[in-house]
Parts: structure tokens; C-alpha cells; sequence
């Protein structure tokens, strides 16, 4: 339900500085902002002590697989959108790769009004639309009716597209239509028969792997392009050395060039794939532990600015299959905030650097409205608790499907209330 008036007490926003602060909203909107004690409650607010904890505007999650149309039994828009919830995720732009594709209105009306009717007070689905007709490569998508339908951004996640003149053609068509292509760096060719990354762990094990240069010769090829046409592109899981390399000389050049990347990315390597495990099979692979470092590193000095969970729900009949059977993937919305908050406490990362690049980073690249604790903005936010400790389980996860290499584990960090226009749904 929500609160028509709601009143938050010395609740510490990191976006926001230091200090404890009250938060008033009102129909849904914030209020006032205020340092602990400026601010009177209301006699008819609803009254949160935060009692010191940490207050986030609602997250944005940049990179989501629903599974919705098509594959419901893996994960469906209401079981994501309620794992987004648990998560801290206001809102989630989710991918094309649905059955059918997402390259026609039709889909995309179906996706949004679903979210809309399932999740009310949200959390706010914004669909990607397919950059390519049935995310083939050969034929770009009607663009024009996909951004008319609601479509934030146009990608071929899952598969690159390896004809360069399709994608720049790609990039200008969506700046007419003031949205950004999103691209999965892969050179189909080299990644063709891979199963992980390519370097010691797979000599070791025979395993077939892909080289990280497939990544980084699209992520050039993507930076040169948005040289040439000056127009922005967005780079998705990033996950080499290479390609921060690549980034670096962007940054250098003031290209209008953004880049992500994933929780796993910087916690795992590939060595977890040395006893063939598929809960650990991904795409783009797990790296290598150098790989790693240099990511921690651009996250770190900003070359990577935004953090997504390329959350990729399977069932667990089709992960649990011999490594060239089974689908790459992990599920992430509700495990991505622990493990990222882990770079906040070892200082690679300050707090308002942290919300930073799960909130108004991603925002700001595809231009979508989030909430900064502004009067007028929308009440979306949540309190987390750094220190709780939870268990990656069936009974504490809300997506579907569970193939992620951290169940059984323990994580230390959860969001224990979650507020979307002042309505509580956590």
C-alpha cells in the first residue's frame, strides 16, 4: 500500500554527502530532503527509523534477460520484476532475445503492459528492442516503430554482429531517434565452438575457449565508429583487459563511448571452470585473473562507469548438462548489490561512486528518470543493510531459476525495505 505521506528518519544517503537526513514524501514524490532534525513530521506521515541505514534511490539495472515472451519457465516479467524489487532495482531494461524476438511493436506493447499491469508501483520495465530482425545480423529492425512502442535502446545482445556497415547504420537510425545502441563485442567467428576463455585453464583442460581479442576487436571497431560519426554506443559486459585498454583511448579522445560491466566479472575468474562446471559457463566468458585486476582497475578510475547484472535465468534441467550442452548464463538481480558493495569495502570504490554506477550513470545514457532525492522526484528508493548476512537459497531467491555459481553460499549485504512512489513492495 502505499503512504500518501511518508516520513524517512536519519537515514545515511551516500549520494547525498555525509550526515544522517530526514526524507518527506508525498503522493508518491519526494518532498523535502533535509539533515536530520530540519525537517517537522507531518502528524498523518507513516513514520521509518532508518536508524543509520544506508538509503539508495532505486537502482537501474542496464541489462536484464526476462525470458517474457517465450521462455516463461526460466523466468517471466513478473517473477523478474519481484526479483528486481528484492534486489533494489526500480527499474530494468530488458533485452530482445525473447521467443518471439523483440524486433516489432507487438512485443514490446506486450512487454510493457504487462509489467504495467502485474507490478503497478513497479518496479518499471523498459524493453530493449532487437538492433537486427530476429537478432540475425542481416537486416536492421524497423527502429522507428520499436522506439515509437517504447523500446529505450536497441541492441543484439547475446550475438555481435559482425557486419560493421549494418551496425553503423544501426547507430545513426537510432540517433534519430534519440537512443543509444547497446553492443555485445563478440566476433562471431572466433567465438564459433567456445565454451569458456581462452588461455591457461582451457590449454590445461582441452576445453575449447575464445580469445579476448574477439571482444576487443569489436569494442574497436564500435569505439572508431563513434569517432567517425560522432554519435554515442554503449559497450556491454566488458570483461578483458583489451578492451579497458580500448576504453582508455576513448576517455583519452573524449569519444562518446560508455561501457559496463558485471558483478561476476570482478569477483570470478576462469579458473572456477577447471572441474568443467556449468553454473560457471557465461557469455562472455569468465577471464583470467589478470583480466580481473584490470577490471577492478577501470571500475575504479572510471573508465568503466556503469555496473549491470546481465541477469540470464536458466532452469536448472538445462544448466545441469555436460559443459558444451548447457546455456551460458547466471541469474543476478538479487545477488548483484552484496557482491559489488564488496568493492566499496575494500576502497576501490567510495559510496556515492557506488550508487553512482547502479543509478544515475545508466540513467543519464539512456534517458531514463530516476530519482536524486530532488522535490518532485519519484519516492524510489531503498534501505540497505551492509552488514546482513544471507544464504543464496530457494527460499531467500525470488527469480525462478537459481543457476548461479554463488547458491549455497553466503553474501553479506541485503535490502531490507523498498520503496517505489512512496508504495512499499519489500
Amino acid at each position: 500500500m502505499r503512504s500518501e505521506t511518508l516520513f524517512l528518519e536519519r537515514a545515511l544517503i551516500p549520494s547525498l554527502g555525509g550526515g544522517a537526513r530526514d526524507v518527506l514524501a508525498r503522493g508518491g514524490k519526494i518532498a523535502a530532503c533535509a539533515p536530520a532534525g530540519e525537517l517537522e513530521p507531518p502528524a498523518d506521515a507513516e513514520r521509518v527509523h532508518c536508524a543509520g541505514k544506508r538509503l539508495f534511490p532505486s537502482f537501474l539495472d542496464a541489462h536484464t534477460h526476462l525470458r517474457d515472451p517465450g521462455h516463461e519457465y526460466k523466468e517471466d516479467i513478473d517473477s523478474g520484476l519481484e526479483a528486481a524489487a528484492r534486489g533494489g532495482f526500480g527499474a530494468v531494461m530488458a533485452m530482445a532475445n525473447t521467443d518471439p524476438v523483440n524486433d516489432r511493436a507487438a512485443v514490446t506493447i506486450y512487454m510493457t503492459e504487462k509489467a504495467a499491469r502485474l507490478h503497478p508501483h513497479g518496479p518499471r520495465l523498459y524493453p530493449v528492442g532487437a538492433l537486427t530482425v530476429g537478432l540475425a545480423g542481416k537486416e536492421l529492425a524497423p527502429m522507428g516503430e520499436l522506439a515509437a512502442a517504447g523500446c529505450a535502446a536497441f541492441s543484439n545482445d547475446g550475438k555481435g554482429v559482425a557486419d560493421a556497415e549494418i551496425f553503423r547504420r544501426g547507430m545513426e537510425y537510432a540517433a534519430q531517434w534519440g537512443r543509444v545502441v547497446i553492443d555485445h563485442c563478440e566476433d562471431p567467428p572466433l567465438a564459433r565452438g567456445t565454451l569458456m576463455n581462452e588461455g591457461v585453464v582451457s590449454g590445461r583442460t582441452g576445453i575449447p575457449g575464445v580469445p579476448t581479442v574477439a571482444e576487443a576487436l569489436h569494442a574497436a571497431r564500435d569505439i572508431l565508429l563513434s569517432e567517425y560519426l560522432d554519435l554515442p554506443v554503449h559497450l556491454a559486459h566488458i570483461s578483458c583487459r583489451q578492451s579497458v585498454d580500448l576504453l582508455r583511448f576513448a576517455a583519452e579522445r573524449g569519444l562518446k563511448v560508455t561501457a559496463e560491466t558485471c558483478p561476476h566479472y570482478l569477483v570470478l575468474d576462469d579458473t572456477c571452470l577447471e572441474n568443467f562446471d556449468s553454473a560457471a559457463k557465461v557469455n562472455p566468458p569468465l577471464r583470467s585473473r589478470e583480466d580481473v585486476q584490470a577490471l577492478r582497475c577501470a571500475v575504479s578510475e572510471g573508465l568503466i562507469g556503469i555496473l549491470a547484472t546481465d541477469h540470464a535465468p536458466h532452469a536448472a534441467h538445462e544448466k545441469e548438462q555436460p559443459l558444451d550442452q548447457a546455456p551460458s548464463g547466471f541469474i543476478g538481480l538479487e545477488t548483484a548489490l552484496p557482491l559489488t558493495y564488496d568493492l566499496v569495502r575494500e576502497g576501490l570504490l567510495d559510496e556515492a561512486a557506488f550508487v553512482r554506477m547502479w543509478h544515475s550513470a545508466p540513467a543519464a545514457v539512456f534517458g531514463i528518470a530516476v530519482n536524486n532525492f530532488a522535490p518532485g522526484d519519484p519516492a524510489d528508493f531503498f534501505l540497505f543493510d551492509p552488514d546482513a548476512e544471507w544464504t543464496v537459497c530457494r527460499e531467500s531467491i525470488r527469480s525462478k531459476s537459481l543457476n548461479t555459481p554463488f547458491l549455497g553460499g553466503s553474501l553479506r549485504g541485503k535490502v531490507t525495505a523498498h520503496w517505489l512512489g512512496a508504495c512499499r513492495i519489500v
